[in-house]
């Protein structure tokens, strides 16, 4: 055993990567129509994690662990309580534990390490059926699959968590009014959905490159099980497709400047301040290596524009350098295939750049309407930048003031209150 002297940083990386591994193989298992017993075990295995690490320390494969204790549930469940939830093991893809004696080892089939592997990627895309809808595909994967709470689902949607709740919900039932089963579908039909599953992993990396809930600005562990998922996508025939591509891109040219972004103590580096002699040459290589697999085919996805975007970004040798006019080219281009106010936001920080603050300041005058973008602080610390830049300190002051109280990252406030000050 070791110890850790954090034990609840230790735990919540743990139960992130355990979680929804453990979801996968209980739905499985129990059926969907048993999901509220699936959620219990789970919940029971990752409580009785946290109660004994405290005692003993963390055990030396913490998610064998995990999944010892599920199974052990699981099998309890059999034994003593499978009538109470009318579990049906008539289904071709479970296992029927058809006698006492055979039980124990009947449920090892399901923890080995290549079908826990193909249950998850078959969960995630159970949860991107083509009767749910898209916002609720994501939403159900994040919250099920990838560990997140109701709160970091509600601030990657820009919406309320009460609407979260409200969409988990209505999933749920769905899953187990239809019996859906973590199946991998068939060729067919995979392609259709794969777009929900990139959106989902692509909102995972998001909450590690700027999270929510945590003491850390930069989840460097979240980033990594996006990274792992999306390669897991690669890794399969049907899946390894330009888009996936283009989005694993994404990720490692993000990924590559993250430790550029915090000083020692936690203080946000803008971008225009970053050292980027601290930026991560083999992983933007191996964007561009994965850039150039994505233009193997004739759909251009969001994706590609981002990753592009990102690209010109890694590739400048100082900010003033930066081709803001291509830039601005690709969020136009961007533009064409989605209306995400985010993105017209993100096009005024490069037209701040490339055309000044006046033009930055009459292009969100068009995203103003937005609701979502009012609750977003990065709407009003953009603003309060083209003010700031305008010498309209009191405009200036306000919008950084608003910005810094619709954020909960102690990070981005300290940042906040720092521009407040030179402002």
């Amino acid at each position: 055993m070791t110890t850790s002297p954090n034990i609840h940083q230790a735990v919540n990386h743990l139960f992130r990567q355990a979680s929804g591994k453990m979801v996968a193989v209980l739905v499985k298992i129990f059926g969907a129509e048993n999901y509220t017993l699936v959620e219990d075990v789970v919940q029971d295995a990752l409580l009785s994690g946290l109660e004994t690490w405290k005692l003993n320390g963390i055990p030396d494969n913490p998610e064998a662990w995990l999944f010892r204790v599920a199974r052990n549930k699981a099998i309890d469940i059999i034994r003593r309580k499978k009538h109470q939830y009318n579990i049906d093991f008539s289904s071709p893809e479970q296992l029927s534990p058809s006698t006492e004696y055979t039980l124990a080892s009947t449920f090892d089939q399901y923890w080995q390490d290549q079908a826990i592997r193909d249950d998850f990627l078959g969960m995630m895309f159970a949860c991107c059926h083509p009767d749910i809808s898209p916002e609720n595909q994501v939403t159900f994967i994040l919250k099920s699959l990838c560990g997140f709470s109701t709160r970091e689902v509600a601030r990657a949607f820009l919406t309320s968590e009460d609407t979260i709740s409200k969409r988990l919900y209505r999933t749920k039932e769905f899953f187990r009014t239809n019996d859906i089963r973590p199946v991998i579908p068939p060729p067919a039909q995979l392609s259709g959905r794969l777009d929900a599953v990139l959106n989902s992993l692509y909102l995972l990396f998001n909450e590690g490159y700027s999270a929510t809930q945590h003491e850390q600005l930069v989840r460097e562990d979240i980033i990594a099980q996006a990274i792992y998922l999306c390669q897991s996508l690669l890794d399969h025939e049907h899946t390894r497709q330009p888009r996936t591509s283009a989005l694993m891109a994404l990720f490692c040219f993000h990924a590559a400047r993250i430790h550029s972004r915090l000083q020692s103590d936690g203080t946000i580096i803008p971008l225009s301040q970053q050292d980027r002699r601290q930026w991560d040459k083999a992983l933007i290589a191996s964007g561009n290596e994965w850039l150039n697999k994505a233009a193997s085919g004739t759909a251009l996805s969001p994706f590609h524009l981002e990753a592009a975007i990102a690209y010109e970004h890694c590739i400048a040798p100082g900010y003033a350098a930066t081709n803001w006019k291509m830039i601005l080219a690709y969020y136009d281009a961007l533009l064409q295939l989605t209306k995400d106010p985010v993105i017209l936001l993100n096009r005024s920080v490069a037209l701040l750049e490339y055309a000044g603050a006046p033009a930055a300041l009459q292009s969100l005058e068009v995203v103003q309407s937005h609701r979502q973008l009012n609750r977003y602080y990065l709407y009003h610390a953009v603003l309060g930048e083209i003010y700031k830049r305008m010498n309209e300190k009191d405009k200036a002051v306000a919008s950084f003031e608003q910005a810094r109280q619709l954020t909960t990252a102690q990070q981005e406030q300290q940042f906040l209150t720092a521009k407040i000050a030179d402002t």
